[in-house]
């Protein structure tokens, strides 16, 4: 689906933008199925449900009420919708993750990140790659969005070309924080490109990239469907941050049973004892 000179960008800048990857009525099965689960967590006063690793697959912000519910995360929504699983493995994001690290491509994990109207969440900067350490960086994270993305209702925000420089510490004084230092974070946020787009686009971003993203401060909703995707020789080296019964499903191409190596070294990361890595990020206070 991407032509040469998509792949060209993408590999410079660390991100890429492609709209309609996603059928309309698998589209609109995602938003329903969402909006089901803001209604369900009306009725929680914290995070609920039940992961296959025991944590809540619900995850909602403190300020969260009935009248103004804050559901903020959905671990591994594959696991409990068949539109959200036919968004990962058979639609044409995995068409274009293929382009750019295929042909041999397996799913790791998938996520949902919210951010309702007048929500508090933020993401603090940070590199995907030092939470799922692998073998090999020929990994993305494909950020599938499921609402419009605009400028107010907190859109990601990413540094160009970041992906080619080094793997940044998410420890700080002896704690996994989930984010980088708070004078690299600055200098990131000075010089940060905001992705933005219709409903149905997918923002693919190299596992190395830094990014954030700010509050939603608009009346709209802000829904990203967010699964990271290696090559097929790229071997994980610590667990899952969000386990799921498809880790390894093979989404394109065939198995090969090989190990693809790169020199980089970097710290462990800390699985999150809560619901999501939003806890671990608050633990990082600004200087």
């Amino acid at each position: 689906m991407l032509n040469e000179q998509q792949k060209a960008q993408f590999w410079k800048d660390g991100y890429l933008l492609v709209e309609n990857v996603v059928s309309p009525a698998n589209l609109q099965a995602m938003k329903e199925d969402f909006a089901s689960w803001v209604e369900e967590s009306r009725a929680h006063t914290e995070p609920y449900g039940e992961a296959i690793d025991g944590r809540a697959r619900f995850d909602v912000e403190p300020a969260h009420t009935a009248k103004k519910p804050g559901l903020r995360r959905v671990n591994a929504p594959i696991e409990v919708s068949e539109a959200y699983f036919e968004a990962m493995a058979h639609s044409g994001m995995t068409e274009v993750v293929a382009d750019l690290i295929g042909p041999n491509v397996k799913f790791h994990h998938s996520k949902i990140n919210a951010k309702l109207p007048g929500g508090t969440t933020a993401v603090k900067w940070h590199q995907d790659f030092p939470f799922t350490p692998h073998s090999n960086d020929d990994l993305i994270t494909a950020l599938l969005m499921v609402d419009e993305v605009t400028e107010e209702n907190g859109p990601l925000e990413v540094l160009p070309g970041s992906h080619t420089g080094p793997i940044h510490d998410l420890w700080h004084d002896g704690v996994f924080t989930g984010s980088i230092d708070n004078e690299l974070a600055a200098d990131c946020q000075s010089k940060a490109v905001r992705c933005t787009g219709p409903a149905g686009s997918v923002c693919l971003m190299h596992t190395r990239l830094l990014h954030g993203s700010a509050p939603n401060l608009s009346s709209s909703s802000r829904n990203l469907f967010i699964c990271v995707y290696s090559a097929e020789d790229a071997v994980p080296y610590a667990g899952n941050p969000m386990p799921t019964e498809h880790e390894g499903l093979m989404v394109r191409g065939k198995r090969t049973n090989t190990v693809r190596s790169k020199q980089f070294e970097m710290k462990l990361p800390q699985k999150p004892k809560t619901a999501s890595f939003f806890d671990q990020q608050d633990k990082h206070k600004e200087a």
